[in-house]
């Protein structure tokens, strides 16, 4: 059995296409949707990643205005800058690339970018109501997962999840919304006992804990879904410099029943999910 590739990267291109007929339709309607970007300092990959998403908006017809930041910038400028974007109507999503330089209070400066305009969904009042299903904005790697899965046709409903995993950015929200999805979900994290054993009752395994390759093919059971939201570099060998995911690839290829390729799976879908959230905010914005 060869498992069947969940291809992101196709699914994020038509989810752009949506997006830009949607983003025209509220222009016309005197809502162009703007998302301003805040970079703060020079680290590379968070360039590029910042690049990727300006990108996005200008193919998809939303408004992008970047803001970079020096290394140095003090976090009392940084959160003026982010109260300006706050009152500023033109702009509907704010997003503040992490990591930000050790400085400055990640957490104090997500806090100050406000509800309606948290399109990452790191706010406390995001997670808030993600946890009791309210209407909030959800961050972009989870939900992208969740339209992989629908797209793929997935049945949540009554299936064994496993997440391993348990950041507030992937791990706990994603387990939240396979729960809303009436999945019984297990979070599996650094300490749990026997992770073999728990990824093997997985009808569906989302894997994002950060360690190349740690998810072998002996470790998921045969047909199962696997999602995998890691993106690392291969440090050594003839391979040096590639990325891979958190899932040994070439293993659990001749086990799963369906998997996301590392690159092309999770990583367009996140970048199409901040398009989306920030098309909710204006549209939000111009219901009010």
């Amino acid at each position: 059995m060869t498992a069947r590739l969940l291809d992101g990267a196709a699914l994020a291109q038509r989810i752009r296409a949506e997006v830009a007929e949607r983003a025209a339709q509220l222009a016309r309607q005197g809502t162009p949707p703007g998302l301003a970007v805040l970079l703060v300092g020079d680290d590379p990959a968070s360039a590029v990643y910042v690049k990727h998403k300006v990108k996005d908006c200008e193919e998809s017809g939303l408004r992008s205005v970047l803001q970079r930041l020096p290394a140095d910038t003090t976090e009392a400028d940084l959160l003026a800058r982010i109260r300006a974007l706050n009152a500023d109507p033109a702009i509907h999503g704010i997003l503040v690339q992490l990591p930000l330089p050790p400085h400055l209070d990640a957490q104090r400066v997500i806090e100050t970018i406000s509800p309606l305009k948290d399109v990452d969904g790191f706010h406390v009042a995001s997670a808030g109501a993600l946890m009791t299903g309210q209407r909030g904005f959800v961050p972009c790697t989870p939900l992208g997962v969740m339209r992989l899965l629908a797209h793929a046709g997935v049945d949540l409903a009554g299936a064994e999840a496993v997440v391993v995993g348990r950041s507030n950015i992937v791990g706990k929200p994603q387990a939240m919304l396979l729960l809303q999805a009436s999945a019984t979900v297990t979070i599996c994290h650094s300490r749990t006992r026997d992770l073999a054993a728990h990824c093997r009752r997985a009808d569906v395994l989302v894997v994002a804990a950060g360690r190349a390759r740690m998810i072998t093919g002996d470790m998921i059971k045969p047909g199962a879904v696997v999602i995998d939201v890691g993106m690392n570099r291969i440090p050594d060998g003839p391979q040096a410099g590639r990325l891979c995911g958190d899932v040994d690839f070439d293993s659990a290829l001749a086990v799963a029943g369906a998997i996301t390729p590392v690159p092309g799976g999770v990583g367009p879908m996140t970048r199409a999910m901040l398009l989306v959230n920030t098309l909710e905010a204006a549209t939000r914005a111009a219901a009010r």
